[in-house]
Order: C-alpha cells, then sequence, then structure tokens
C-alpha cells in the first residue's frame, strides 16, 4: 500500500548548494538553494527567482560560484538560506566563514566549502514552466582535505541535502556501489 502526500518539491537527495556572488559594494553575498543542477558536464541550471539579490548580483558581475555545502557547516548554509542579501549587506560576517577571490571569474570562494565550481554567467530564463539562472562552468576546485588519490572523497567531503518533506537535512557520504558497473551484474 502507498500514502498520497502533497504536492511539494519532492525529489530526495536535494543538494545544499551555497551560490556565491559579490555586492556592489565588494562585500560578498551568498544564498542557501536546493533548487539546482548540471545541466550538462559544464553547464550549472539554478532555479532562482530574480526577487533574489544572488540573482542580482549574478547578472551585475557576469559570475557567480556554486559551492557544495557539508555537515561540518549546517548551521551556516542554513543562515545563508534564512537571512535575505536584500535586507542585510554582508551575510559572509555574520557567518563567520571566509572568501577568497575566484580565480577565473569575478566571484567569491567560500574557503570552508569543499567543493567549489567558478560559473561565468550564460542567461537568466523565465517562462511558464520555470525560472533560473544558467551558467558555463569554468573551473572547479576542491579543498585538499577532501581530496584522495588526485579526486575528491566524497565520504569526506560529507555533502549534505535537504529533505523537503521534513525541512531536514542529512549527510551524504556513504559509497554504496559503482556506476556503470554493479548493474552489468544483472546481465
Amino acid at each position: 500500500m502507498r500514502t498520497k502526500l502533497s504536492i511539494t518539491e519532492g525529489i530526495f537527495p536535494m543538494p545544499v548548494l551555497m551560490i556565491a556572488t559579490y555586492n556592489e559594494d565588494g562585500s560578498v553575498n551568498v544564498m542557501n538553494a536546493a533548487w539546482g543542477t548540471m545541466q550538462e558536464r559544464d553547464t550549472v541550471v539554478l532555479n532562482l527567482t530574480e526577487s533574489h539579490k544572488t540573482v542580482k548580483n549574478i547578472k551585475a558581475r557576469g559570475a557567480f560560484t556554486v559551492s557544495i555545502a557539508d555537515a561540518a557547516h549546517v548551521a551556516e548554509a542554513d543562515y545563508f538560506g534564512v537571512v535575505s542579501g536584500n535586507k542585510v549587506a554582508d551575510k559572509l560576517a555574520g557567518s563567520g566563514l571566509t572568501a577568497s577571490r575566484a580565480e577565473t571569474v569575478d566571484a567569491p570562494v567560500i574557503n570552508e566549502f569543499p567543493l567549489c565550481l567558478e560559473c561565468e554567467f550564460i542567461e537568466y530564463q523565465d517562462n511558464e514552466y520555470g525560472c533560473g539562472v544558467i551558467g558555463k562552468v569554468l573551473n572547479v576546485t576542491a579543498d585538499e582535505r577532501v581530496m584522495a588519490d588526485g579526486k575528491p572523497d566524497m565520504s569526506l567531503v560529507n555533502a549534505i541535502a535537504f529533505d523537503p518533506y521534513t525541512h531536514g537535512y542529512y549527510r551524504v557520504s556513504e559509497r554504496v556501489g559503482d556506476a556503470f558497473k554493479d548493474g552489468l551484474k544483472l546481465r
């Protein structure tokens, strides 16, 4: 038997993405966004409305970064989602985190988050099926502490996911299989 649920953004896990930009005065703005994904190998799509300060900054600067939030910084990641950049001028200062300039784009990298995609703004789309920012990934960096054998080790990243049903955050860290390999056993 199955239980009928109300319609919501019901795909789990939803990523907890930290979108970082520079404000007009050069201060750092960061927002928490669960509605984002890779559209192509080098293209990011974020479902964000134009009312967000972050979207205004992306359009003005032509760039943004996308960091993967981790379990060690749940409170900070949530803070970036509950405090509006339209009302708080320097959200980064309130979080206690630090930032440095991205290598390839005019946007900040939040130093404490383990993975970061540096993106060039491509376009903003707004139609009956959604709205959002599209960006081209120009550079990806990882903190050395999450690297193993030259690749990011997701068990070290300790990424968090958003649960839209109960509004919880969950750690995504245990490898349970090998993509493009395990299914071959069923042939």
